[in-house]
């Protein structure tokens, strides 16, 4: 059976539209298994401190995130290896629920403290993104990466992951599949990163500032800079995520200046039109703004102390939830597909950042603004 064309001048088809209710349904089913899993990992998290304890440890060295991105992955592999994982897709949107529970932290931490911490946060980050941006650009372009590709990782890994990587390639018209990649290759590194860190800043006694500091300076996913603060110490959360979330502030004029370079070199005379100040706006991390908000509103007393404490504990309980979902949005197909070259770039600009952040958060914050 042949189906004939459409005769000259008729109105062209409408494309079929998704079908809402099988995403609603999806959505719900995956929100639900989210719950549950993160449910779990509370359960297991005090199981596990019990154990700890009753064998003469005064604390757990298993801390939630790390439970919670185990669970996450061990769904993951069953869900993809019965063809479900489609089914809670839609609910999986670890970005998300990470901004909200930071834009919560901000209760916990006064706006004095906030500014303290940024001020050396802000220097700490302007060094950072700028060294190991221009590592990973001139590497890439040893190796030969495709120029959208070295864009989008070179943000990603000097400046905060996947959010950065989304911003780089809006601003340089990157491929989908590069985006993928890059996401990949961010939680493969940030969750050996987010487990080792803590362990090596305890081996070379790092206060909880300057370890905190090192962790926001370098672990790539916000999410893991949390983790890493969480297993090492509270206070190192506390700095890890201001660190994290200053370095955050750079991802709009990181887009901007791409789409300029890009506009004016790379694809010189293709008629692209050179991008307006807008572009650092639309790309600003609005959620940071939320932060700084939550936490004026406590330091003068319009959020109650007690109100606080429930904010902080919705905090926790969004970072689990978006733990579980690293662990879920894992996927090692992705990673295979990005051939060698792309895995070895990123890989050598990690090392980079992981010895320069410790440096230069010793330095900041151990010497210039020890606290």
């Amino acid at each position: 059976m042949t189906t004939s064309n459409p005769p000259a001048g008729a109105a062209p088809q409408t494309p079929a539209r998704p079908d809402t209710r099988q995403w609603a349904g999806q959505f719900v089913i995956g929100t639900i298994v989210l719950i549950l899993l993160t449910l779990l990992v509370a359960e297991l998290d005090g199981a596990i401190a019990k154990a700890f304890k009753a064998n003469g440890f005064n604390s757990n060295p298993l801390e939630y995130p790390l439970t919670a991105v185990v669970v996450g992955l061990v769904v993951n592999f069953l869900l993809r290896a019965t063809g479900r994982y489609e089914w809670i897709r839609p609910a999986v949107r670890t970005e998300f629920y990470l901004k909200v529970g930071l834009v919560l932290l901000g209760a916990r931490i006064s706006f004095g403290d906030l500014l303290a911490t940024g001020a050396g946060g802000l220097i700490q980050a302007v060094i950072m993104v700028g060294s190991v941006f221009t590592f990973t650009w001139w590497l890439g372009g040893k190796l030969k990466l495709h120029d959208t590709l070295r864009a989008v990782m070179a943000s990603a890994v000097s400046i905060c992951g996947v959010s950065a990587a989304i911003a780089a390639a809006g601003a340089v018209q990157a491929r989908k599949e590069e985006v993928t990649y890059i996401a990949t290759l961010v939680i493969l590194t940030a969750l050996p990163l987010m487990l080792l860190m803590p362990v090596l800043a305890g081996a070379f006694q790092l206060t909880p500032t300057v370890a905190g500091a090192w962790f926001g300076g370098n672990i790539d996913t916000t999410a893991a800079v949390v983790g890493a603060g969480t297993i090492f110490d509270p206070k190192a959360q506390e700095i890890a995520a201001v660190v994290k979330l200053t370095q955050n502030v750079l991802i709009g004029f990181a887009a901007f200046g791409l789409a300029i370079y890009f506009a004016t070199v790379v694809k010189k005379g293709e008629g692209e039109a050179r991008p307006g100040l807008g572009v650092i706006w639309q790309r600003f991390p609005k959620f940071v703004l939320g932060f700084v908000l939550v936490s004026l509103l406590v330091s003068v007393g319009l959020i109650s102390k007690d109100s606080a404490k429930v904010i902080d504990t919705a905090s926790k309980w969004l970072f689990t939830l978006s733990f579980v979902c690293i662990g879920l949005d894992f996927s090692l197909k992705d990673l295979k597909e990005a051939g060698w070259r792309p895995i070895a770039v990123y890989l050598a600009a990690t090392v980079f950042n992981t010895v320069l952040a410790l440096g230069v958060a010793y330095v900041i914050f151990g010497v210039i603004f020890p606290r």
